[in-house]
């Protein structure tokens, strides 16, 4: 499945429909009154998220949504009938803007959440609203006014616990494909990954986490370079950071290059995410063949005050204690953030 992150479409609701002049016309009723009914409610455009959507493919090949116009209002105070809503469904996760502005407008990241992206116009009074003691046979009766029309941006970050940021070429969709059932495309050259892989990992009786590839980072990325801010907005809401360094290529005079490399361009694009926890994962480590070289790049990295794990993702090294400490982390994060909730007033 081809996977689509952002589209723009435009939603039109329905107009309502317009109120009835009429007036009843029955044997041994000479003068009868009005009695026009009131035109129907348009049909309202809504957003769904919904679990069974992990893409916005379907809305790249239609972007005008139209919802259908409430009837008119008959005589014998008949209403019309109202227009459908139509309901769209998008995946969870999914934020929409307003393309003028840019404004969020709502923010679907919970199952089953709605939101009203146009609203139906109301019906429309038939005349038998409009008779009073002064005016007793009103020849008018209200139009149906017209429905919502917005033309709305929907971009999808995706959910996941755990995201695994880095250089192209350093592992991550090994990685992923060795602790989940996930299979994204490998191979060994940069920009293998051109979309985001969720998995899902599952270790012993604990609970499940899912685990989230973002496309490698380069310098410039929070600028657009590269596949730039296009995939870093989906570890915005993941509540763990993994970096992985491929040990293999470090500058010998500099081996923290990488990292401080991917943290500028992750603090540059969003301050909330420097709040985020880190692990710093060494990978590629069945590539150095000198222990002592492989210490002292662990320590230079343990110095900046993150736990240091050193796996291989090829032949399936260290990556049981990878996730165990991830386990670990995800619920020291619960705790900390129930214990905040607790706190508040």
């Amino acid at each position: 499945m081809k996977f689509i992150d952002e589209v723009k479409i435009r939603v039109v609701a329905g107009k309502g429909g317009n109120g009835c002049v009429s007036f009843r016309r029955e044997k041994y009723v000479p003068r009868g009154g009005p009695d026009g009914g009131d035109g129907g409610k348009g049909g309202s455009v809504l957003l769904e998220a919904s679990e069974r959507k992990h893409s916005l493919l379907d809305f790249q090949f239609r972007n005008l949504y139209r919802a259908p116009s409430g009837g008119g209002g008959e005589g014998q105070n008949r209403h019309g009938r109202s227009g459908e809503d139509i309901i769209l469904e998008v995946p969870v996760g999914t934020v929409v803007k307003d393309i003028e502005t840019g404004e969020v407008l709502a923010d679907l990241a919970a199952p089953g959440q709605g939101w009203v992206a146009a609203k139906g116009g109301r019906g429309g009074k038939g005349n038998a609203h409009f008779a009073s003691s002064t005016h007793r046979t009103p020849r008018f009766a209200q139009e149906g006014p017209l429905g919502e029309e917005r033309e709305l941006k929907l971009e999808l970050k995706l959910i996941a616990d755990v995201g695994l940021v880095g250089l192209p070429n350093a592992g991550k969709s090994t990685l992923i494909s060795a602790v989940s059932a996930a299979r994204p495309k490998i191979a060994d050259y940069p920009f293998t990954t051109l979309v985001p892989n969720l998995g899902v990992v599952q270790y012993d009786d604990a609970p499940s986490f899912v685990i989230a590839d973002v496309p490698g980072l380069i310098e410039g990325a929070h600028e657009g370079a590269g596949l730039g801010i296009r995939f870093l907005k989906h570890i915005e809401r993941t509540r763990l950071l993994v970096h992985v360094i491929d040990v293999s290529g470090l500058p010998p005079d500099n081996p923290l290059k990488p990292f401080r490399e991917i943290e500028h361009e992750l603090v540059s694009y969003s301050e909330k995410i420097t709040a985020k926890p880190r692990i710093i994962v060494l990978n590629k480590i069945d590539l150095i063949d000198d222990e002592n070289e492989l210490g002292k790049i662990a320590e230079s990295y343990r110095q900046l005050g993150y736990p240091v794990l050193l796996i291989s993702s090829l032949r399936r090294e260290g990556l049981r204690e990878l996730v165990r400490l991830l386990l670990k982390r995800l619920t020291q994060i619960d705790l900390e953030q129930s214990s905040a909730d607790s706190q508040l007033p």
